[in-house]
């Protein structure tokens, strides 16, 4: 597979137009801010001029400004994505990663950019481990240790240089503008709160920041981080290089190998060895796509080190011998979860850096191989996890080569946005600090959480006698789950585009979203909202309430399939060209307190 390295380079701008996007908010009393109107958070929109969907109503209206005003796709996603780094800190931000789809009209291509973190070069495979037995997972993700270079910024050098027609300096502005007024707290927003008040009380610059005069915010409240706002303004005038070079990625590397904790703190918050070198030798990855053919349509996704579109591949051409359309519900679920098993138990076994492994990218995406592995799949009976892999170098019917180990712990936290331009040009962004609150550590002075990345390499093989090959390693990148996922049809145009956060379920997420609409006929915003169900090679499939609360399950269960509940699996968005011409953007409707879908121009229903 060709690898087009894109070595980070500082960007200076000598011309910044500021984009009038938000309203501040007038003033108050610094206890209690005035809110200032947040735009309309709605979960589905079509019209003309271009699309934007993501999980935020201020992240999607600053994308949408950006379309308005004449900028295309690629401008639209990093302006929002900068956005999100201000609204949706404890799932994203400058102080992350993540992968970059996206689809030239013009060239009727699909380009993508890795920009996964990456461990520092004294990393190896004991680097989560202490007299040869891993750490406790949570003293792994609170800590120096599982801090991994940033790659979001320089994924917005390398996209905007690519296929961008604004400075990275005008598409900031937007979000440094949100960050020194701030954007309305939501219920979403403080219950993440919660969940990391204990470790964020351990880091005094967190403290100070998501808990504003030692207290949890309130909904209605205005969150400001006037920290954030001045870092956005030093990379506009300095370029994204201060940050790899210069003083932001001396204070990211100060606060790594020292972190400051509240003096009293219990918690064993372990240093990291990252480098000033670390940062500054990162570089993106230009890599091809992974496509697949699906229903006459072309399915294309990110390669390694991302497993998603290996796995979201291998799983629909498994599926592909089977008319889902004319199923009923359990038996298209039953065909559903079998398929995403063994996509699972392939992943574990093949899928790493490819800069490290030997990653057979073709043979898992072959329909031959997947075509030895479907006919495991029986309607009668339930394959048992963990499942053994099969071997895409040689395949063999209904067989499987090495032993079975079970799936690695994956963090459930990113973020998505999609975005369409009135060009045709499409954008599938994932991007993330992985958990919810990332390390729990933000740079002092800085406004911006740390990644906990590293932990998701395996601490250890979950099966000495099988490869992992997700152990950590010097500069390597963890594998991911992170699925950003551009359709086109025949004529190589648009169809769709969508992805998710959730951890190890965005695969199952995006295939199941898919699926939803390809062979189930399901309007996009109905296929997002559907109950979802994810299985990961593990004993027990995981279920949502819509689904746990159906007779679907006693089907299921009647066959062998076991389950547990998960209250709440990913938080998807799209984008999808209509018939008519227009573009339809989707996001949730429920899940994550509903996501945001805009168009420029709307017109008729959705």
């Amino acid at each position: 597979m060709r690898r087009r390295v894109v070595r980070h380079a500082p960007v200076t701008v000598t011309v910044a137009v500021v984009l009038a996007v938000l309203t501040a908010g007038a003033s108050a009393p610094p206890t209690q801010p005035q809110a200032p109107d947040p735009p309309v958070k709605e979960p589905v929109a079509a019209g003309h001029g271009g699309a934007v969907a993501s999980v935020d109503a201020d992240a999607s209206a600053v994308g949408i400004e950006v379309l308005r005003r004449g900028g295309n796709a690629v401008d639209a996603a990093v302006a929002t994505a900068a956005a999100l780094g201000v609204t949706e800190p404890y799932s994203a931000g400058i102080g992350g990663g993540g992968y970059f789809v996206y689809y030239d009209a013009k060239q009727r291509r699909v380009h993508t950019v890795d920009g996964r973190e990456t461990a520092p070069r004294s990393a190896d495979a004991t680097l989560f481990q202490e007299n040869g037995k891993p750490i406790p997972f949570e003293e792994g993700v609170t800590s120096g240790l599982s801090v991994g270079t940033p790659g979001t910024p320089a994924t917005w050098d390398t996209a905007l240089a690519a296929w961008g027609s604004r400075p990275l300096a005008q598409l900031l502005k937007p979000a440094e503008r949100l960050a020194r007024n701030g954007f309305v707290v939501d219920e979403t927003f403080r219950s993440q709160t919660r969940a990391n008040e204990a470790r964020f009380r351990d880091f005094p610059a967190s403290a100070e920041l998501f808990l504003p005069g030692g207290r949890l915010p309130e909904p209605g409240s205005v969150m400001k981080n006037p920290d954030l706002a001045r870092t956005y303004a030093e990379i506009g005038r300095k370029g994204t290089g201060v940050l790899y070079r210069g003083a932001v990625a001396r204070d990211i590397v100060d606060t790594v190998r020292a972190p400051k904790v509240r003096e009293g703190a219990t918690r064993v918050v372990r240093p990291g060895d990252l480098t000033r070198r670390d940062l500054a030798s990162y570089e993106t990855v230009r890599r091809y796509p992974t496509r697949v053919s699906y229903r006459g349509l072309d399915v294309y996704g990110m390669a390694p080190s991302s497993s998603g579109g290996t796995s979201v591949g291998e799983a629909l051409n498994i599926l592909e011998g089977t008319d889902l359309s004319g199923l009923s519900e359990s038996k298209y679920l039953h065909r559903f979860i079998e398929a995403s098993r063994i996509a699972f138990a392939d992943r574990g076994r093949w899928v790493g850096d490819p800069a490290f492994e030997d990653v057979p990218v073709r043979g898992l995406l072959s329909q031959r191989y997947a075509d030895t592995r479907a006919c495991l799949i029986r309607d009668d009976a339930v394959l048992t996890s963990p499942l053994a892999p099969g071997d895409p170098r040689a395949p063999r019917p209904c067989a499987s080569g090495d032993r079975a180990a079970p799936t690695t712990y994956e963090g459930e936290n990113t973020t998505h946005l999609t975005v369409a331009d009135k060009w045709g040009n499409v954008v599938a962004y994932t991007l993330t600090i992985e958990s919810t609150g990332g390390s729990g550590i933000t740079v002092p002075g800085r406004g911006f959480l740390l990644n906990n990345e590293l932990t998701d390499f395996s601490f250890a093989p979950a099966d000495p006698a099988v490869h992992d090959p997700n152990l950590p390693g010097p500069g390597k990148r963890p594998r991911s789950s992170m699925s950003p996922t551009i359709v086109l049809d025949d004529r190589a145009r648009p169809v769709l585009a969508l992805g998710s956060p959730g951890g190890a379920t965005i695969i199952t997420t995006a295939l199941q979203t898919l699926t939803g609409v390809v062979d189930r006929g399901m309007p996009l915003a109905d296929a997002i909202a559907a109950p979802r169900a994810s299985q990961r090679n593990q004993p027990t499939t995981e279920l949502e309430p819509g689904l746990w609360n159906s007779p679907l399950r006693a089907e299921l269960q009647a066959l062998g399939h076991a389950f547990r509940q998960n209250p709440e699996i990913g938080a998807a968005t799209g984008v999808q060209r209509l018939p008519d011409g227009r573009w339809l953007a989707a996001a949730e409707k429920v899940r994550r307190g509903g996501g945001s879908a805009m168009v420029v121009r709307p017109s008729g229903a959705p």
